[in-house]
């Protein structure tokens, strides 16, 4: 529904050095403006040859041919060989015109008369990378929408790009509403810090994009539409955080109904916890509003906000791991919602085990440090048993070598 109501545009773009082009989204197709290797070129050390010549060639009836020179790596040979000859040649030497084939130097042996004594019969081809035989010309090598990783900056290099077209990184506005809260850890009475923007920043950070701090708002429908004003003129996503349940200091969705069309779509979702979770557009951005407790905040994040900097960016994120473990105890799930279950994974010699994390409230922060993936419950099931097999997603990696009574 929230990307329904969005303008489909294509992302502003944006040319930049491939030295700084890790984790970003390309903005076009990569065809290839050459082949790779440019020149069939030798694929082991030995002798370059041809073929034929090779043909019955035994250690016990080998094979004898005139060496008429040899060829080193990066450099072009102008040699030209006949047949009965063969040149002395290096892994990634240029093969020698009419040559087609290497006879590995393990099956060889130099004479002093100026001949190679030869074991092993080669076929055309063996031991010799083609031209084109990597990437050939006018293929696509990366195509519109990779995020690119760094076997891909090493592709780009390869084929003689330096610079791509990629998506600009968005920028993601992040507000906390809440009278109770303070800057910093500083312990204040009757306070406490504000844990959500530095997490959602960070998590923001992680998918290539651009988080923009508008602080903390108090509980009071003024200040928190004039922050969200600015974050709607200078980002393209904004969240806030907290004010959106149902209480009545829960002002956050008609603070963003008072901004303009068509407001909030969602108010509420079908997840437990991050049930209080709002979806808005207003004016063409959209705007998500997030639980306040911690893991109820990061939750919906994952759930809501990674999706749609992927949608808008045309892009497709790598999935986050799965493994298949065994349950060391029965979790509960709630019709008619997805239950998130927090679980820490260990690696035991019967396999994988999935202990929850027993202290799992919304505002528990602990329990997102003390665990390393997610039970995800759908809607339609009570919950899992005991000693029962399923997935669990994992944001932390596995710990090895435990074992889980």
């Amino acid at each position: 529904m929230l990307v329904n109501s969005l303008p489909k545009k294509s992302p502003d773009l944006e040319s930049v050095s491939i030295s700084l082009a890790l984790g970003r989204v390309l903005a076009t197709d990569i065809l290839s403006p050459i082949d790779m290797p440019p020149f069939d070129r030798a694929a082991m050390d030995g002798f370059a040859v041809v073929a034929e010549d090779t043909y019955g060639a035994t250690v016990n009836a080998p094979i004898f041919l005139r060496i008429v020179g040899s060829v080193s790596m990066g450099v072009t040979t102008s040699l030209h060989m006949n047949r009965g000859e063969a040149a002395l040649i290096v892994t990634g030497g240029q093969m020698p015109q009419v040559s087609n084939a290497v006879v590995m130097v393990e099956y060889t042996k130099q004479r002093p008369d100026g001949r190679v004594e030869i074991w092993d019969e080669v076929h055309p081809g063996e031991n010799v990378s083609c031209v084109g035989e990597d990437v050939q010309r006018g293929t696509i090598v990366l195509k519109k929408g990779t995020l690119l990783l760094p076997q891909d900056l090493a592709m780009l290099t390869y084929i003689g790009i330096h610079r791509v077209m990629v998506c600009r990184r968005l920028r993601v506005a992040v507000l906390s509403t809440g009278s109770e809260l303070t800057e910093g850890s500083a312990f204040v009475e009757g306070k406490i810090p504000d844990v959500n923007r530095p997490a959602l920043m960070g998590a923001i950070r992680q998918l290539g994009c651009e988080p923009i701090d508008l602080g903390i708002a108090a509980d009071e429908f003024d200040q928190i539409r004039s922050k969200l004003q600015g974050g709607i003129r200078t980002a393209d996503i904004v969240l806030v955080t907290a004010a959106t349940s149902v209480g009545p200091g829960d002002i956050a969705p008609q603070v963003i109904n008072s901004l303009g069309e068509p407001g909030m779509l969602v108010h509420g979702v079908a997840m437990r916890p991050s049930m209080p979770t709002g979806l808005a557009v207003v004016n063409g951005k959209p705007i998500i509003s997030l639980p306040g407790y911690p893991v109820s905040a990061y939750l919906a994040f994952l759930e809501f906000v990674h999706p749609l900097i992927s949608y808008m960016l045309d892009a497709d994120f790598l999935p986050r791991p799965t493994v298949r473990a065994k349950l060391s105890r029965r979790v509960a799930g709630i019709l008619g919602s997805r239950t998130y279950v927090r679980a820490r994974v260990h690696a035991t010699e019967e396999g994988f085990i999935a202990e929850p994390v027993r202290t799992s409230g919304a505002g528990i922060l602990s329990s997102l440090v003390q665990a390393n993936g997610f039970i995800i419950v759908p809607e339609h099931v009570e919950g899992y048993e005991e000693g029962q097999l399923i997935d669990v997603e994992l944001f932390r990696p596995v710990e090895r070598a435990q074992t889980v009574k």
